[in-house]
């Protein structure tokens, strides 16, 4: 097993935590917390004080491509349970603690409740319902820089349906975007790769300047998903 040198000099050996099977727990189930108890991202998640593993998702994303610019106003959809919104606030300068720098705004958007992020404004809303946009618009006092979605469907098992669902989630989010967006503006978010998100390609590459699709190191290497970074807005 490999050593590790702390700053103290003393030697310390990383250890994998592994997870006894209990009765009538599935060995899915115990897989997975294993997973969870091993994943850096879930140790990194709860020492930050992030509310998920996701947030690096999104912290990896703007890193690269730098669309939570100080002043953004940004719209998360799906935003449950706030890690994204955590990462927008500070990169927006939503509290304003960056002196001299414009204040941006978060507005996060769900189905279910959500537990309030400081700095944040939460709504519970279906996006898909008639007249979204306009709601959305009217939270925000205009129009956003930033529409972003780490929403998936709730899983069928079946690889394939999966993969429909999602695409047909992120083409929703797309079509609220077209309508809030701000010229100029950014779209992210999640799909899974699986042959059916071709359309929504297409489209994208029509209402944006760029379009890069990424899989981020915070996605776990066994998982099919990847993220949509849409960027320039034509209007």
């Amino acid at each position: 097993m490999t050593e590790k040198r702390g700053s103290s000099g003393r030697g310390q050996r990383d250890l994998k935590v592994r997870v006894k099977s209990a009765k009538g727990r599935r060995l899915s189930s115990t897989r997975w917390l294993e997973r969870q108890l091993n994943d850096p991202y879930v140790k990194r998640a709860k020492a930050e004080g992030y509310r998920g593993r996701a947030a690096f998702k999104i912290l990896e994303l703007d890193d690269r491509f730098r669309f939570l610019v100080p002043g953004a106003r940004v719209v998360d959809l799906g935003c449950a349970p706030g890690g994204w919104c955590q990462v927008a606030v500070k990169r927006v300068n939503a509290l304003g603690e960056k002196s001299g720098k414009p204040v941006g705004r978060v507005l996060g958007i769900d189905l279910q409740d959500v537990e309030p992020v400081p700095g944040a404004e939460i709504h519970q809303l279906d996006f898909l319902e008639d007249g979204a946009d306009d709601k959305v618009k009217g939270w925000l006092g205009g129009k956003a820089d930033v529409v972003m979605s780490d929403m998936a469907a709730a899983s069928s098992g079946h690889k394939q349906t999966d993969h429909l669902r999602i695409v047909a989630l992120c083409e929703a989010a797309a079509q609220l975007a077209f309508d809030v967006l701000e010229e100029g503006g950014s779209f992210v978010a999640k799909v899974l790769a699986g042959g059916a998100e071709g359309e929504l390609q297409k489209i994208l590459k029509q209402r944006f300047e760029k379009v890069a699709n990424v899989k981020p190191p915070a996605s776990r290497s066994d998982s099919s998903e990847k993220f949509v970074v849409a960027m320039g807005f034509r209007g």
